[in-house]
């Protein structure tokens, strides 16, 4: 099983970002603890501070499932929410904080409706649940 999972802008800087929001480990930590974690699924990792690169990666993506941390994109990006809906594959959002109790510009989601599930609020769990997800649901395919 092949997941991608992509990181949109600034995630590159977890790891220095506020950890109250975001938590201590690094891009780099979230990643291999990923495939620490999960030993049977093959992953692509990506990130990009750039939307057109992201929608380039989906729209190219050759995966059985995604994981999509679209970062502040979650709140702006009209075109990143399009080129999910395109893709006709498990898709999972994932966000560290829970955006629902931050900023209320943050309470916009232009994803949440052309993903299969979403997890958020519990800094790496909410990757490691997503993950799992995934791989239960495409086990009983």
């Amino acid at each position: 099983m092949k997941i991608a999972v992509i990181h949109g802008p600034n995630l590159n800087m977890l790891g220095k970002r506020d950890p109250k929001h975001y938590g201590s480990l690094t891009l780099s930590d979230i990643e291999n603890n990923l495939k620490r974690d999960f030993k049977e699924v093959e992953f692509i990792f990506f990130q990009s501070n750039h939307e057109g690169a992201i929608i380039d990666f989906i729209q190219n993506l050759k995966a059985d499932a995604l994981i999509i941390n679209p970062g502040a994109y979650t709140h702006t990006s009209i075109a990143i929410r399009d080129a999910l809906e395109t893709i006709e594959l498990f898709k999972v959002e994932v966000h560290l904080s829970n955006i629902y109790e931050r900023e209320d510009f943050r309470k916009i989601n232009y994803v949440k409706d052309v993903v299969n599930q979403s997890f958020y609020g519990k800094k790496y769990e909410s990757y490691y649940e997503a993950c799992q997800y995934i791989v239960d649901k495409m086990m009983n395919l």
